[in-house]
This record gives C-alpha cells, sequence and structure tokens, in this order.
C-alpha cells in the first residue's frame, strides 16, 4: 500500500479539511501514515495568515525528505493559492494546487515520480467562488471541526482570506445536520462549527438563502451529540437572537470567541471592520446579563499602521475594563497584496512585540479572574485521550480546562465534578461528584 503523511499550517478549518483530503486517499487505496513514517506521499495544508509561511513550509519539505528522500511533495492551502509560483520554486516540492483542485489532490497525483520542476494547478479565486466543499475532522475523538462555511467578503484591510479562499459560500442546513447525525454515530461528543466567516453562514451561488440563527436552531435539535461550541464569530453577526438561543439551548455551550482586533475607534476604521467599539460593549454585556458563567475569547491585533502608544493604551484599558476570559494577541505583520501593507504610520518591530507582550500579560490576568470566578462550582467536562505525567485533561462547557488523575474509563466521557483549585501551571483541580448527571 501507498502511504501518505499530512503537515497542517493555520486553522482549524485547514485541520477539517486536512482530514477530509485524507479521507480522499484513504478511498484511493493509500494509508495515512504519521509525518516520520516514511511516507510515499507528503502533502502540506498551508496558511496566509500565520507568520513566515514561506519559511515555514520550506522547513517542514526538508523535514519531510529527511524521512523520505523521495517522496512525492505536494503544497495546498491559502498560501499555496496566493503565492504558488513561490512555492514552486522550494526546493523538492513537486506540485502545488490551488484552492479549487485540492480537494481533487488524488486525481492530480497520477505518477508519484519526483519533478524536476513543480507541477501547479490553480486557477483564479473567482472561479472556486461558489463551490463550496464540505469538511469535518475525525480522529480526535472527543470533538471534531466541522467546517459549514467557506470564504469571506469582508474587505478588512490586513486581510488575505478573501483572496486565498473567495466569497462567502456555505453548505445547506440538511446537509450539516445529516452529517452532524453521521459524526454523532460515530460516538464524538463534541462538534466546533467552523468557517471563515460563520457568522455569515446562509449564502450559496451568491444569494443569501438562510441565516447561522437558523443553522443553530437545527443543530440543537441533533441527537447524540453532547456539545456544539461556535468556533469564532464577528460581533456585528453575533445577533441577541442567537446569544438568547444559546443560553438556554440544550446543546451550545456558554462559550463564544468574537474577534474585537482592536478597542479603539480610529483603528478599527482604518481595518475597515464592521462595528465599533460601542457594539462590542454590548455584545459582551448581553452575553453575560444571559449567561454570567459564559467563557469569552477575544482576537486582538496589536501594531497596525497607525496605531500610536495612546491607540494601544486605549485598546489595552478597553481590554481591561470587559468582563472577557482570555485573549489571542497578533502582531500586526505585513501580507503582501493587502490595502494595510501599503498604509502610513508603520510601527517599529520592536514597538509592536512590546504591545503583544502587554496584552499576553493581560490575557493571562484574565484567565485566571475567569478560573477564579468559576472555583466552588460544579461543572461537567469531557475528558480527552492525552496522558500527562499521570493526568488526563479536559473542558468544562465554559472552557475551562481542568485536569484529573488518568483513568481509561474517562476518556470520551461526560463527568459531573465541583472545581475545587487552580493548579500552579493554571488548570484546574476537580472533585469528583456523588452523584452522575441522568442525560438528557
Amino acid at each position: 500500500m501507498k502511504k501518505v503523511a499530512f503537515y497542517t499550517l493555520g486553522c482549524k478549518l485547514n485541520f477539517s479539511e486536512t482530514s477530509t483530503i485524507g479521507r480522499l486517499f484513504t478511498d484511493a487505496g493509500y494509508a495515512v501514515v504519521e509525518f516520520q513514517d516514511q511516507a510515499d506521499v507528503y502533502v502540506i495544508n498551508t496558511c496566509s495568515v500565520t507568520d513566515h509561511a514561506d519559511k515555514k513550509c520550506r522547513k517542514v519539505v526538508k523535514e519531510a525528505l529527511k524521512y523520505s528522500p523521495n517522496a512525492f511533495v505536494t503544497i495546498v492551502g491559502c498560501y499555496a493559492q496566493l503565492k504558488p509560483q513561490e512555492i514552486a520554486e522550494i526546493e523538492g516540492v513537486d506540485m502545488v494546487l490551488g484552492a479549487a483542485e485540492k480537494f481533487r489532490i488524488v486525481e492530480y497525483i497520477t505518477d508519484l515520480t519526483k519533478q524536476p520542476k513543480a507541477v501547479v494547478h490553480q486557477q483564479n479565486i473567482e472561479k472556486v467562488n461558489h463551490n463550496f466543499i464540505a469538511s469535518y475532522s475525525i480522529g480526535d475523538r472527543t470533538r471534531t471541526f466541522l467546517k459549514v462555511q467557506d470564504g469571506c467578503d469582508y474587505p478588512c484591510t490586513y486581510c488575505t482570506i478573501p483572496l486565498a479562499r473567495g466569497a462567502s459560500r456555505s453548505d445547506t442546513i440538511e446537509n450539516v445536520v445529516n452529517r452532524a447525525k453521521m459524526i454523532a454515530e460515530s460516538g464524538v461528543k463534541e462538534i466546533v462549527l467552523t468557517g471563515v466567516n460563520l457568522g455569515d453562514f446562509g449564502i450559496r451561488n451568491g444569494e443569501r438563502e438562510d441565516k447561522f440563527f437558523d443553522l443553530v436552531k437545527a443543530l440543537d435539535e441533533v441527537e447524540g451529540i453532547e456539545r456544539i461550541r461556535i468556533s469564532s464569530i464577528e460581533p456585528n453577526l453575533l445577533s441577541n437572537e442567537i446569544i438568547e438561543f444559546v443560553a438556554t439551548s440544550k446543546r451550545f455551550v456558554p462559550h463564544f470567541h468574537i474577534p474585537l482586533q482592536s478597542g479603539s475607534d480610529k483603528i478599527l476604521g482604518l481595518m475597515r471592520r464592521r462595528y465599533r467599539r460601542d457594539l462590542y460593549v454590548e455584545r459582551v454585556a448581553k452575553i453575560k446579563a444571559v449567561m454570567p458563567h459564559c467563557c469569552i475569547g477575544v482576537d486582538v491585533i496589536v501594531g497596525f499602521p497607525g496605531e500610536t502608544k495612546e491607540d494601544f493604551l486605549d485598546t489595552y484599558q478597553f481590554l481591561n475594563g470587559l468582563d472577557i476570559s482570555y485573549l489571542h494577541v497578533f502582531t500586526y505583520s505585513e501580507r503582501e497584496l493587502t490595502v494595510a501593507a501599503e498604509m502610513k504610520g508603520v510601527v517599529a518591530g520592536s514597538e509592536r512585540n512590546e504591545r503583544s507582550k502587554m496584552l499576553h500579560i493581560l490575557s493571562d490576568k484574565k484567565r485566571r479572574a475567569f478560573y477564579e470566578s468559576q472555583i466552588g462550582s460544579d461543572a461537567e467536562v469531557l475528558f480527552e485521550a492525552d496522558q500527562k505525567s499521570g493526568y488526563m485533561h479536559g473542558f468544562t462547557k465554559n472552557y475551562l480546562k481542568v485536569r484529573a488523575k488518568y483513568d481509561p474509563v474517562m476518556v470520551n466521557e461526560l463527568k459531573a465534578v465541583k472545581l475545587v483549585a487552580i493548579t500552579a501551571d493554571g488548570e484546574v483541580e476537580v472533585a469528583e461528584l456523588e452523584t452522575a448527571y441522568a442525560h438528557h
């Protein structure tokens, strides 16, 4: 049997797509193996958002060829759509596939002979705009990333995603529900809904046919799935009806990840975001009013062009005063082909790093305060299969990371616990509750 191995850079969406591409290979008679297992084919799924895309790509290619010098190396993903020629120049790469081509990868790989020059199959992103390809990740038994939407119609000035993934487009509600049922039957207890602009769900062939809220209501009825998590949703698309529904829902968990990007209205304007900070304050207040224990994660970019020290401190104070649970901090870095790359007011690299450090510390403080506010309460933990020095980990519905003594019987099980203390490295210690929850 021919062997194929994968490496994924970037977001949860990429992980779910790699998983789907993996199943295409399995169906074609390949064995999927670990990266270091001398595969015949290596597929590297790239990202254009995180830093040093080409450097990382080069490094992974080099590693692959160290394990398997004659392997056939194929590069897919956002970076492959944006810069196919640049990737084709990397030594050892045999094939580059764009956004439309990556799901037909098995058709393209017919002959595994190493090529003197990489073959590129990539078309203009406009061509892929109406074509939605569903994906989901299986393998991590406890939870599955289910892709329901792709592409984005928001022209934020720093972002290459619309160029790499095309226009907003979605699956049908019926398809998503059927897939969720299938995932439930496979024994997975938690689904994480993913998309590029998830709240914009419902566009097919350029026309709006549903709303994200319709999908949420439909998925709440799927038997067998214990938890559904919304991975990330724009503040202007997170409506009161969604928040209120999640508060009383059977399956949706009290955890939102809501990109802010800046706490300064001036910078939000330069970024061409679709809201101002007042709206963000309203969203957080609304969530906390109906779900005081809800976990709220925030994306922030520091060092955007034009961000003065005052603007940054504005963001810092804004976040400090908000009732949120953790931050994902991104240090701004220029992306070719974006408006922001041409903007004035470039912030020095050392200053960007300094600002990033300050927000990382603030994030630790926020997470700690959120964890402390939950100590003493009862919760339900979904335990995962990992084992570190005798402990296993899991998450509560509202995303507290919990540790307990390793017990193989508890893997992928929901356990009722009391949250008793925070460990030195910031995880939660639990005591088991005597009464097991009766399942709804």
